[in-house]
């Protein structure tokens, strides 16, 4: 074959995949129905309260190794306690030298909280909120609320009585796994829930929630947060005082997609980012039909995730009074769970194998 022969033919044979790359992006079948809307500008990463650094840089590995997605975290007697991808409910010595699995629930436990009468709360993304006795028997709280079924519960938080749970169902729509279709989806279909310990049943309190993703309290009980992961936003919901039963936005415009949520029971949240946001996703954000062709071409490539450790401190009204981060290689990405006890912040993560841990006072100085 001459070379004029084998350009035509290579050219040709271009053409048809490229075609057949398009007729894929435009009609490969997909439940996904983009909803339009309009995201904020999104904050500076150069400058500013969010400013890159590096003071995630030198976390401590901590706890067992070689554990496939520790995402929830409970520090409990110089123990850590977290839920894997496996399903696995596991208690590690800060050393990693002990490893004792406490329970598999047969899904994926996300969400961890200890009740009062000493049973532990798990909040299942395929099983729905589940309880852990003392006498290690696995017991299941809640599968429903308002007569639509728990599709992805997500965290979970106990107030000082044990009276109420409060959790998460990140979306109704979408199970687990598929967090990616639903937040890129934006249909509202999150919500935030109250089981009662006393009754079995189980309450929505908010609904329309952009992917509900982790909840906190706030002092003596008074709110809860819930993280809206798919707005970039935490919003409030009051409990008691002149605006119970109402809500609001405790944080706006994050510059990132906001993961779980804890309280120090005192005067700081911590959130986790789970990723900066993308400017291209949020580019996209008012045209539907694009946002379609996206999600048709994750199912070939890698969904544009930045890896890059991110979390924040905020005070009691939402402003922002620590910023850590690490973009350089090998960080610990993506954190997802944030927890303060004692001199340190303790860190997992659904991606990563291990646990890791910060000096508090690093946590909170103004240093790189």
């Amino acid at each position: 074959m001459s070379r004029a022969r084998r350009r035509v033919s290579l050219s040709g044979l271009l053409l048809v995949v490229v075609v057949l790359v398009g007729l894929f992006l435009l009609l490969a079948p997909t439940q996904v129905q983009p909803v339009a809307w309009t995201p904020p500008p999104a904050p500076s990463l150069v400058s500013g309260v969010f400013a890159e650094n590096q003071r995630l840089r030198d976390v401590e590995h901590i706890g067992a190794a070689n554990l496939p997605g520790p995402e929830a975290l409970l520090l409990e007697d110089g123990f850590l306690i977290s839920g894997l991808h496996d399903g696995r409910v596991i208690r590690t010595s800060l050393d990693g030298k002990v490893l004792k699995v406490l329970t598999d629930t047969g899904g994926r436990p996300l969400g961890l909280a200890r009740h009062p009468d000493g049973r532990l709360i798990i909040a299942d993304a395929i099983k729905g909120l589940l309880a852990l006795d003392t006498q290690g028997q696995l017991i299941a709280l809640s599968t429903e609320a308002g007569g639509v079924p728990l599709g992805f519960t997500d965290d979970v938080v106990i107030d000082r009585t044990g009276h109420y749970a409060y959790f998460s169902d990140a979306s109704s729509r979408w199970g687990y796994g598929h967090d990616g279709e639903a937040i890129i989806e934006h249909g509202g279909d999150g919500r935030l829930l109250r089981y009662d310990f006393q009754t079995g049943k189980t309450e929505q309190l908010l609904d329309r929630l952009e992917f509900a993703n982790g909840v906190a309290l706030g002092p003596n009980d008074s709110f809860v947060l819930v993280n809206e992961t798919g707005a970039y936003r935490i919003t409030r919901y009051w409990l008691s005082g002149p605006k119970a039963r109402t809500r609001e936005v405790f944080v706006d415009n994050l510059p990132g997609l906001p993961d779980n949520l804890s309280f120090n029971g005192q005067e700081r949240f911590w959130v986790a980012l789970y990723a900066p946001r993308n400017s291209l996703l949020d580019g996209l954000a008012g045209y539907p039909f694009v946002r379609k062709m996206v999600v048709r071409a994750m199912m070939l490539l890698p969904k544009p995730v930045e890896r890059r450790a991110f979390a924040l401190g905020l005070d009691l009204d939402g402003k922002v009074i620590s910023n850590l981060q690490d973009a350089s290689s090998g960080n610990y990405s993506p954190i997802t769970t944030v927890r303060e006890y004692g001199d340190w912040l303790y860190f997992g993560s659904l991606k990563s194998s291990h646990m890791v841990r910060l000096p508090l006072a690093k946590a909170l100085s103004a240093g790189p």
